[in-house]
């Protein structure tokens, strides 16, 4: 995204000397701020303010790549949770004060429900990585609002985003991310030797594989087989999962603000009416939530849309049986934050063809009585 020229900027520069350290440097050079990753199984990160070699706020986690990190600041201490909320998106939310916050990909809002979101920082990445170049904290969007601890907001928002280039880090180079493992030093290892500690030769049997992860059950396996089909607005209700658990993965789609519809289909015709139980509880979900009246959405149902058969068409000459009704074999439900015209059903003719009106009927028998008369 690019940046205003006139705004307060901080570059992201890497340390010459330590990998591990990255400076937060203002166009003529000053450095505000210094982040640490600290070499360990897990993983944690502190921020220092060059100037006074101050600690300002410790980022840890288990691992980089967790979703769910904690924030401690100092002088005066508070902690922060930094939640992956995202569901198809890129966004990480936490509370400051009274306001809650979200990062999404380049920008951070305050959020202000009903009201629209407020952008209060914007980063300049490259394209297809999350890799952040520069950052500017919007004081004139800060400025509307009362918040107490500006200078904590600001560090918390910072680590946050210092967090996400090492969760960046570790999903494209793990490798990298496993050298910060602590190593034993060789004089130490040589020094257990010589007492007698148990040494370790090569051709010691390799470790036993890990074990494989339990099959996702729920919400995840739910999320799991639509990810396979890879068409992420589309949900197909099949015999697996319950209602319960469509209904809630429906809901948290809608609630990403890029996601403006889904759709929700049978995956054959024993599946039909479970769609539209799917979505009945995805309604009531949004009910049950407070939204208001302006958010309420529009559902557009097709059913039997099957593709045109190849090949000769066959034309039927027998009369329809009267009265006979038959269930729909597939059925497909648009739930939808905007209208769409397109998809509104469409009024059929009710005069069939080769039926003369009785209005011309009367204009014809007129002109020939006027015939009648010259």
């Amino acid at each position: 995204m690019s940046l205003d020229q006139n705004l307060f900027t901080l570059v992201f520069t890497p340390n010459k000397d330590n990998n591990n350290v990255v400076d937060l440097v203002d166009p003529s050079g000053t450095i505000h701020y210094r982040k640490q990753r600290i070499p360990g199984v897990e993983y944690k990160i502190e921020i220092y303010d060059p100037m006074s070699e101050s600690l300002l706020a410790t980022a840890t986690a288990p691992a980089a790549t967790n979703k769910v990190k904690s924030i401690e600041l100092y002088n005066p201490t508070s902690v922060v949770e930094l939640k992956f909320t995202g569901t198809l998106s890129f966004r990480w939310s936490f509370k400051w004060e009274e306001h809650e916050f979200e990062w999404k990909r380049e920008e951070c809002f305050m959020i202000r429900k009903p009201d629209p979101p407020v952008i209060i920082a914007v980063t300049k990445e490259p394209a297809g990585r999350l890799k952040t170049t520069s950052i500017q904290i919007l004081d004139y969007n800060l400025n509307r609002f009362d918040i107490d601890d500006r200078k904590g907001l600001e560090i918390v928002v910072l680590t946050a985003l210092m967090t996400f280039h090492d969760f960046n880090e570790a999903q494209h180079n793990p490798e990298r991310t496993s050298s910060n493992a602590p190593t034993i030093n060789p004089i130490a290892r040589a020094a257990s030797a010589f007492v007698g500690a148990p040494a370790t030769s090569n051709d010691a049997p390799p470790p036993p594989p890990p074990p494989r992860p339990a099959p996702k059950t729920g919400i995840d396996r739910i999320a799991e087989m639509q990810a396979i089909k890879e068409e992420y607005n589309e949900i197909t209700v099949s015999g697996e999962g319950t209602i319960e658990e469509y209904g809630e993965y429906c809901n948290r789609l809608l609630q990403d603000e890029a996601m403006l519809f889904i759709t929700v289909k049978s995956a054959g015709a024993e599946c039909v009416p479970k769609v539209l139980q799917v979505v009945e509880e995805t309604k009531r979900i949004r009910y049950k939530a407070g939204l208001s009246d302006e958010e309420e959405l529009h559902q557009y149902v097709l059913y039997d849309t099957q593709e045109p058969k190849k090949g000769p068409r066959r034309i039927n000459l027998d009369d329809d049986p009267k009265d006979k009704y038959a269930p729909p074999k597939n059925l497909t439900v648009h739930l939808s934050k905007i209208p769409l015209p397109e998809l509104q059903p469409k009024g059929q003719l009710k005069e069939k063809v080769g039926k003369e009106p009785k209005d011309t009927k009367k204009k014809d028998e007129k002109k020939e009585d006027k015939k009648g008369w010259w």
